[in-house]
């Protein structure tokens, strides 16, 4: 393949226009035409700078095919992404599971020594949940820079065995709502109303919120994973597409941090360690909204 072709499918894997290839060479659309037709051929520093792009070898850029190079998963992305899934969708819904657990105990003694011991537990879970996240942040932010542009590698087949299954995430996780619906109601027509079995009822159906947000989180993101067009697209963003990411990021870390001080405030002055845990539902209700009215690809992604 010559350079022109290889241009044009290494923008097309990433999903990017020739303007927003323009924009992150800082060159002209014209010239990123010329090149791709042949007419014309970019300067050294700009090869380079393609090469750090799309993480392409030079050679294989000027003179091989980059079509051909990437055949096959060498960069590991599909266990990457397996693990990535799963450790973020455990350590979600381990929070949650933790405020059960902590209802729970609190709810078999009336001893304030122990319900302490049930807040520190529960802070335990999500001091590790948390260390979790933010290191598979970091290492996924590490892999993206590694490499920002993944051949697409999976087959149709692979990608409608999936989809199969990826329905069944989702009603899997809307079914178990619906059951601990169903369970609370029934707790509450049948149990006596008062302690403890109010409190044994709403921990039972936030462990099956726990499952059903694991089964959401982690078939979303396996659905993400074969999305390879979008990764690239996220890894190679417009600088518009940047900063609105960028916004994104710090108005949630922002929101999550306020909920988790709030929280301890609370906790502190007004001993409400085992009520205020509905902060961190908002904050995370809030960083969907967030997420979804600054999205710079809204529409992009059907």
């Amino acid at each position: 393949m010559a350079f022109s072709d290889n241009l044009q499918y290494i923008r097309a894997q990433a999903g990017v226009t020739q303007e927003q290839l323009a924009e992150q060479l800082n060159v002209s659309r014209q010239s990123v035409s010329k090149w791709e037709s042949g007419a014309s051929f970019p300067e050294m520093d700009t090869l380079l700078r393609i090469c750090d792009l799309y993480d392409v070898n030079l050679d294989t850029l000027l003179r091989g095919s980059v079509e051909e190079s990437r055949g096959s998963d060498t960069a590991r992305y599909d266990h990457f992404m397996d693990r990535f899934a799963l450790r973020m969708a455990s350590s979600v819904s381990a929070i949650i599971a933790g405020v059960a657990l902590m209802i729970f105990l609190s709810a078999l003694t009336s001893s304030e020594s122990f319900k302490m011991l049930t807040v520190a537990l529960f802070m335990l879970i999500v001091t590790v949940s948390v260390v979790v996240i933010v290191a598979s942040g970091i290492q996924y932010d590490s892999f993206r820079k590694k490499h920002p542009v993944i051949q697409d590698f999976y087959s149709e087949e692979e990608k409608d065995a999936f989809h199969q299954k990826f329905v069944w995430y989702i009603a899997g996780g809307v079914g178990a709502i619906l059951f601990g619906v169903v369970l609370l109601i029934g707790a509450f027509a049948f149990l006596p109303e008062r302690e403890p079995y109010e409190s044994l009822a709403c921990a039972v159906f936030l462990l099956l919120i726990a499952g059903a947000v694991f089964s959401f989180i982690y078939g979303g993101m396996q659905e993400d994973k074969y999305k390879v067009w979008k990764y690239n697209r996220d890894n190679t963003p417009a600088p518009e597409a940047k900063r609105r990411l960028g916004l994104i990021g710090a108005l949630c870390g922002g929101i999550m941090l306020t909920a988790t001080a709030v929280y301890v405030g609370l906790g502190l002055t007004r001993n409400t360690w085992g009520t205020a845990w509905w902060l961190f539902a908002v904050g995370g209700i809030l960083c969907g909204v967030v997420s979804v009215v600054l999205d710079p690809y809204k529409g992009e992604d059907e």
